[in-house]
C-alpha cells in the first residue's frame, strides 16, 4: 500500500477528496450497527477475503459497528463432495440430512468462522468468532420448502424463530467484532442444530438488534427486475414493489430478497445485495451516494432502475 506522503500532489489531492466525499455517510453510520452478511464468491478467493476484512476492519475504526453473518455454502459442498456426501438443493435452500449436518457445522465454526476472524485480525484483535448456538444467540425450528404448492422436507433446515442479541452487543459494546456462523440449536428437538439460511439468519439478527443497515454479499451485481436482460438491474425499489416482485424471482435470489424485506418491515432503515466479487464492494455501498447494488427501503411501490 502506498504511503500517502508518497504519491504526487494531484493523486493525494484526488485521495483526499474521495475521504471527504464520504463525510457524510460516516456521521450517518458512526455509532450504527450495520450488519453484513458474507458469501458467495468472497468467500473463496483470497483477493476477495482480504478486501473484505479491510472492509470490515476499516469500518469499526472509523466507529461503525459492524456485525458479521456469514454461511459456508461453497466450503460445505466442497466438503461433502470429498466426503462423497449428496447435495441437493429445493428452492434455493439445501436439503440437510443427520450426516450432512455434521459436516455444516464441522465447516461452518471449524473452518469458515476462525479463518475470517483470523483474517480481520490481521488488522488489529477487533475480532471474534460466535455460533448461533452460542449463549442462546438464535432458536431455530424445522421448515419445509413450498414447490408448485407443495411442501418439501428439507431435513435438519430451520428457520431462526428467536434471537437473543445479548452476546452480540457484549461483544460490541467490548469494541470487538462478532463474527457468527449460522447454525442455530433446535427449539423442539434439545440437543440437535439446525442449519440456517445465512441471509434469513442475518435479517433476524439485524432485526434484534435495531441495525441501521443490512447489507448481503451475493456473486450477481443486484437485483434485475426482468432477468436476463442486464440493463434491467435495480438500484432501489420499495418494499411493496419487492413483495410484487418476489413470485417472479429466480429461485435462489428469493432468501436473500426474503431477508431483505423481513429486515425492513422489522425496522432496519434499508437492506441492499451487492457484488461481493467486487473488491471493496461494502465500502462503495456504505460511503457512497449511489451505493453498489440493489437497495430495499420501507415504502409503496416504486423501482428505480
Amino acid at each position: 500500500m502506498t504511503d500517502i506522503q508518497d504519491t504526487p500532489a494531484e493523486v493525494a489531492a484526488q485521495k483526499a477528496t474521495t475521504l471527504i466525499e464520504s463525510l457524510p455517510w460516516l456521521k450517518k453510520f458512526r455509532d450504527q450497527i450495520v450488519v453484513i452478511k458474507y458469501g458467495g464468491n468472497a468467500m473463496v478467493s483470497e483477493e476477495l477475503q482480504d478486501a473484505f476484512a479491510q472492509d470490515i476492519a476499516y469500518l469499526r475504526y472509523v466507529g461503525v459497528m459492524p456485525v458479521v453473518v456469514h454461511g459456508g455454502g461453497p466450503q460445505i459442498s466442497n466438503m461433502l463432495q470429498r466426503l462423497e456426501i449428496p447435495s441437493e438443493f429445493k428452492g434455493g435452500y439445501r436439503v440437510t440430512n443427520t450426516e450432512a449436518i455434521s459436516v455444516v457445522r464441522m465447516v461452518l465454526t471449524g473452518q469458515v468462522n476462525p479463518q475470517l476472524v483470523s483474517k480481520i485480525n490481521s488488522h488489529g484483535p477487533i475480532a471474534t468468532g460466535l455460533s448461533g448456538e452460542d449463549a442462546g444467540l438464535f432458536g431455530g425450528r424445522r421448515r419445509g420448502v413450498v414447490i408448485d404448492g407443495e411442501e418439501v422436507d428439507l431435513g435438519r433446515v430451520g428457520d431462526v424463530v428467536e434471537v437473543d442479541p445479548t452476546p452480540v452487543l457484549d461483544h460490541l459494546a467490548a469494541g470487538r467484532i462478532p463474527v457468527v456462523s449460522s447454525i442455530a440449536p433446535d427449539l423442539d428437538h434439545p440437543g440437535q442444530s439446525l442449519n440456517v439460511n445465512a441471509d434469513a439468519a442475518a435479517a433476524a439478527l439485524a432485526v434484534s438488534l435495531h441495525a441501521r443497515k443490512l447489507v448481503i454479499l451475493t456473486d450477481v451485481p443486484g437485483l434485475y427486475a426482468d432477468w436476463p436482460h442486464r440493463d434491467s438491474l435495480v438500484s432501489h425499489l420499495t418494499s411493496e414493489a419487492l413483495i410484487e416482485m418476489l413470485p417472479k424471482l429466480e429461485s435462489g435470489m428469493i432468501p436473500k430478497m426474503r431477508a431483505c424485506l423481513d429486515a425492513v418491515e422489522g425496522g432496519v432503515d434499508a437492506a441492499a445485495i451487492i457484488d461481493g466479487r467486487v473488491p471493496h464492494s461494502v465500502l462503495v455501498e456504505l460511503f457512497t451516494s449511489k451505493g453498489i447494488g440493489t437497495e430495499v427501503v420501507l415504502g409503496k411501490s416504486e423501482v428505480t432502475g
